[in-house]
């Protein structure tokens, strides 16, 4: 391969003033070369917004910017490095270093002897460990670099708290799909680095189709165009059609994590509306996580503990059933264990609800924590041995089972927490049949305690 084609991830900043070249992909080829071109983030860059007027003042501080894949965060780093006065500098944490870094603040010292200032772009920064972050953090700290870290994970998780504290952090959204529609058409026409010349036409459906295809990603919405357009040409049509578009769009990957941000978010989003009694929001984002390939048991487990946490008493058939499909998950697999997991979401979401139970075991771990070891009261201690018994133990027990209605009005708590109520019932579904029963026996006891006596 000739010296000049060998790809590059960051070019030189003369091969980048040069342009790409035409070989290169369409998304490079179409990125905006100056703010008023970066399109779905008018929040930062439009007249008057927060960055852009940073940029303009001159005051250019270190900086974070977290968003989605394809949002713009690479192009917006190099727009606001490459100045007449400064130095840039880039590296991806997926490749670099401590030893890249370490050189990359040798270049910043000697720029800084000239006059200039450095610009350290690194790409996916969260890919860093936390001694490899750590080293930045004194150079960031003199201004011998401008740190820029792109990421598309939660800086609060992935950045350690003393480089975080140092950079402001600038939140890039997902483009809207009429954003992407503008981009396409753009790209379409323009002769000069897009695919105007190819003699191809983009109707607004195609577009609307590729943006939708998109989700919410640029470089994958140009891709698609790009590889549309190259089917489309290689069969002859003068037109992007549905048969090009399917086969350069493939199957949707949903942008989805086992293990950050994305799995918390969509888990959230699952367990509230299964709060809220909304199955149709629910099932939404139960697809939302099978599609992507969450596992399925995990789903499981969650959907076990909303039916004891939040349906409770309300419906005691919730418990069951969930560990019914937690099993049947965990036997029969997947596809067809998304059936019963379809079948527990809308059971729970329908379900009357309740939290009495767990609202009640933290007042009791409240009065527990607070009271510490208090002695069980004799009554209600074993007494397996002649010693325990002519100590008291279990004296005066009465087995509840004995009693007439099978209850007994005797306390059965530390004497020194008096009577406390920890279970407040509500009265919503079979809960309420519990608030009825219990209210009686709670003032039986009441009245008992009254006449002292049990």
């Amino acid at each position: 391969m000739p010296e000049d084609e060998t790809p590059e991830l960051f070019p030189s900043a003369s091969r980048r003033a040069a342009g790409p070249g035409p070989r290169a992909p369409l998304a490079e080829r179409m990125r905006p070369r100056s703010l008023d071109e970066v399109r779905g983030q008018d929040s930062l860059v439009a007249p008057g917004a927060p960055l852009r007027t940073l940029v303009e003042q001159g005051d250019l501080p270190s900086m974070i910017l977290w968003g989605p894949p394809g949002c713009g965060k690479t192009t917006l780093a190099r727009l606001l490095g490459e100045r007449p006065d400064t130095e840039f500098a880039p590296l991806s944490a997926v490749l670099a270093g401590v030893k890249d870094v370490r050189e990359a603040i040798d270049r910043a010292r000697s720029a800084a002897r000239a006059g200039r200032r450095t610009v350290l772009f690194i790409d996916e920064l969260h890919r860093f460990n936390r001694a490899q972050q750590d080293a930045l953090l004194p150079h960031v700290e003199k201004g011998t670099v401008t740190l820029i870290g792109a990421t598309t994970e939660n800086p609060s998780f992935e950045v350690v708290a003393p480089l975080l504290s140092r950079c402001r952090v600038f939140t890039l959204q997902r483009l809207e799909r009429a954003d992407l529609e503008a981009l396409l058409r753009e790209a379409a026409a323009d002769r000069e680095r897009g695919l105007g010349a190819s003699g191809v036409a983009l109707s607004e459906e195609a577009a609307g189709t590729v943006a939708e295809a998109a989700d919410g990603d640029a470089r994958r919405a140009l891709g698609i165009l790009e590889t549309a357009v190259a089917l489309a040409r290689r069969a002859g049509r003068k037109a992007v059609g549905d048969e090009d578009l399917r086969e350069a769009a493939g199957k949707r990957a949903l942008l989805y994590d086992r293990d950050r941000e994305q799995h918390y978010d969509v888990i959230s989003a699952f367990i509230k509306s299964l709060r809220a009694s909304d199955p149709d929001a629910a099932l939404y984002w139960l697809a939302r996580m099978l599609e992507a390939g969450e596992d399925p048991l995990f789903v499981a487990r969650r959907l076990v503990i909303f039916a004891s946490e939040d349906v409770g008493n309300a419906e005691p058939a919730g418990l069951p059933l969930a560990t019914s499909v937690f099993l049947a998950v965990e036997r029969v697999g997947m596809p067809e264990g998304r059936i019963p997991l379809a079948q527990a979401t809308t059971f729970l979401a329908c379900a009357p609800k309740s939290n009495a139970s767990y609202a009640a075991l933290g007042r009791a771990e409240e009065a527990a924590g607070r009271g510490g070891s208090l002695p069980v009261p004799l009554h209600l201690r074993n007494a397996p041995t002649p010693l325990m018994r002519e100590l008291g133990y279990g004296r005066d027990y009465r087995y509840a089972h004995a009693e007439p209605d099978a209850f007994v009005a005797a306390a059965n708590l530390p004497e020194a927490l008096g009577e406390p109520v920890f279970y407040e019932p509500t009265e919503r579904g079979a809960e309420s049949a519990i608030a009825e029963r219990l209210a009686a026996w709670r003032r039986r006891r009441a009245a008992a305690r009254e006449r002292g006596t049990d």
